[in-house]
């Protein structure tokens, strides 16, 4: 049970937050800029007194949370508070569509590049020349691994290092709405929605047509090559049709946020790093082969891996070490071990 206590024991001195959470104000400011962007779409946007009801709820939501941690601050609400604004990523990601399908799709010029760079379309290459049951599963598995991961690389630093806690989860919720600020102005939809609308014939032939805000109002996508009677498969299948929006292909944020999540990972931990390293590997060939992202949209992903945890680590350490509970604690190091 000692190990257990700790979490519930009252915070004192460095742990005891009393204002928001870093993390929390990174969630309200997002909340505040996308706000803005609503006024400024009002007249185009589809729902945005419903968009504006959301984000109520948010900020109430997160002003609760703050609540209950004043009367018992302890570290298990730390982490609920911290969870909350990494689960709402879940709301922050169909959102970025509701503002990029505002704007004329790029997806013609992503296909073109794609043509001229490797001489026709990897995405429809790939999953043809492995079309093994067991290449299939392998690829599905490590593209399903990512919010595992997520989990897995955040409840580490909370039960093991716990003083970069909050810094770890402040990079990694950083990383993603640097990633949903691009996805909003650069609106590319991906291979499995543009082929789809297109055709593939066209694609292979490449005739790729300037579609517009044709994404605006069509949101169907091409069937998922591989095993269809595979496990992982179906779960890829099954969250792609629950959560997926013709949006965020470019750059691919499942390769950038994995590759950032491998440098918190062995910042850790060696042995934990390596641990995640093959789901990485799976992930990053994944992309390509469910016809998820342009072989240039993983590319950039990969390429941005290191900037972007850069500029997210910096936002912290200049705007809220010091008033965070791992104010005394040395900053997150790239791929140096604790």
């Amino acid at each position: 049970m000692t190990g257990w206590t700790v979490l519930f024991r009252p915070a004192s001195g460095d742990e005891r937050r009393r204002g928001l959470l870093a993390i929390e104000k990174l969630g309200l400011g997002w909340l505040l800029f996308t706000t803005l962007l609503i006024g400024v779409l009002w007249s185009r946007m589809n729902n945005p007194v419903g968009m504006l009801a959301d984000r109520l709820q948010i900020v109430a939501g997160t002003l609760f949370l703050w609540g209950v941690y004043a009367l018992y601050p302890c570290r298990l609400l730390l982490f609920v508070r911290v969870t909350a604004q990494m689960a709402l990523l879940s709301y922050w990601y169909p959102d970025t569509y509701e503002f990029n399908r505002l704007f004329p799709n790029l997806d013609h010029l992503f296909a073109a590049w794609e043509q001229q760079c490797f001489g026709g379309q990897p995405s429809l290459w790939f999953s043809r020349l492995c079309p093994g049951a067991w290449f299939s599963e392998s690829l599905n598995l490590g593209y399903f691994a990512y919010y595992p991961m997520i989990v897995v690389v955040m409840v580490f630093y909370f039960l093991y290092r716990f003083a970069r806690y909050e810094e770890a989860s402040f990079i990694v919720m950083c990383s993603f709405f640097i990633y949903y600020f691009v996805y909003i102005f650069v609106p590319v939809a991906g291979p499995q929605f543009y082929f789809q609308a297109i055709g593939t014939e066209a694609a292979e032939a490449g005739r790729f047509v300037e579609l517009g805000t044709y994404f605006s109002r069509h949101t169907d996508m091409l069937p998922a090559p591989g095993d269809t009677e595979g496990v992982f498969y179906g779960l890829v299948r099954g969250a792609q049709e629950a959560g997926e929006r013709p949006t965020a292909a470019f750059p691919s944020s499942h390769i950038g946020i994995s590759g950032i999540l491998l440098i918190l990972a062995f910042s850790a931990s060696r042995r934990l790093g390596w641990g995640l390293f093959p789901f990485f590997v799976l992930l990053c060939g994944a992309t390509v082969y469910i016809q998820a992202h342009y072989l240039l949209d993983a590319l950039a992903g990969l390429l941005s891996v290191v900037p972007v945890f850069l500029l997210s680590r910096w936002f912290y350490r200049r705007f809220f070490v010091s008033s965070s509970f791992s104010s005394n604690s040395q900053p997150i190091r790239l791929l140096e071990p604790i």
